[in-house]
């Protein structure tokens, strides 16, 4: 399913799987019926996710969050970003329940291993620590 695992404990996404992983995240929104009537990709990660939602559910890209924004990020690994965010609705890619202590409410797929998950928009060469820890 997923492209390549490498030596480095690294999985390296194909746009192919971004596209699935964006199509199972948008039936999973349009299920929950969250009243959401627009989308904000948070700064970085979440910004390319954002807007494949947008475009697919049709709805607005907004740079302002408001209290019926949905507000999507690649990943919740460590929970941080989202946990500190200010959004009410939150979904992601990917959901790692064993290393995050936020849960969104929804996401397209739990990945329970510990491997760093590199999207297409990132260097395959990313360094397995979140932006924000450097």
């Amino acid at each position: 399913r997923y492209i390549m695992l490498t030596v480095d404990n690294k999985i390296l996404l194909s746009w192919s799987d971004v596209d699935e992983l964006v199509d199972k995240l948008c039936t999973r929104i349009k299920d929950e019926f969250l009243p959401i009537n627009s989308v904000h990709g948070l700064k970085r990660g979440g910004y390319i996710p954002a807007v494949m939602v947008s475009h697919q559910l049709n709805l607005p890209y907004s740079d302002t969050i408001t209290p019926t924004t949905l507000v999507i990020d690649d990943i919740c690994d460590s929970g941080v970003t989202l946990k500190d965010g200010i959004g009410v609705y939150t979904a992601v890619l990917h959901q790692k329940p064993e290393t995050s202590c936020f849960t969104p409410n929804v996401w397209a797929e739990l990945h329970l291993g510990n491997e760093w998950i590199i999207y297409p928009w990132e260097k395959q060469d990313s360094k397995p620590i979140q932006d924000y820890l450097k």
